[in-house]
């Protein structure tokens, strides 16, 4: 690798560490805590390696695009990859954050369908980047199955966060 990917790489992992700082900086706490949650959910301590282990994948997908076609022969694939990661980071804030656990899940559909269409416009370019997304749309699609679980055990709690 040249000191130019090499550059970029570093680029791509710094774009999702800020996008897990969301995660880190919006914690479930109390709140979370006293929701009505399915029986199948994950222990808290699964999500962040698991966190960890997708953002590598993400920043190593978006880098190997990038690798491949730059950003001038890949300017609509990066760019839907870079609104993916916008909505990532906004998630935490949303449900954590404004605690609105509804509109969380309708942001999490969102995501969940530019994840789809990064693939979708990634494959072309790189399938290896394409294919790298794929553990990570199947972990969204678990969290909105899990979202929408907490959202209708906790109606009251969907769109007045407060109650």
């Amino acid at each position: 690798m040249d000191f130019q990917s090499g550059l970029g790489l570093a680029g791509f992992v710094l774009a999702n560490f800020a996008v897990a700082t969301s995660g880190g900086f919006f914690r479930p706490g109390d709140w979370y805590e006293r929701l009505a949650k399915p029986p199948w959910r994950p222990p808290n301590w699964l999500f962040a390696p698991a966190w960890a282990v997708l953002y590598v994948t993400i920043a190593v997908s978006g880098w190997l695009v990038w690798r491949e076609a730059g950003f001038a022969g890949a300017g609509l694939p990066l760019a839907v990859y870079g609104v993916q990661l916008l909505l990532n980071a906004a998630w935490s804030a949303i449900f954590f954050g404004m605690r609105r656990i509804d509109l969380a899940f309708g942001e999490l559909v969102l995501l969940w369908l530019s994840i789809a269409t990064t693939i979708a416009l990634f494959h072309p370019i790189h399938p290896g980047a394409a294919w790298l997304l794929v553990p990570y749309l199947c972990w969204v699609t678990f969290a909105g199955a899990l979202n929408l679980a907490i959202l209708r055990r906790n109606p009251a709690r969907g769109a007045d966060a407060r109650v």
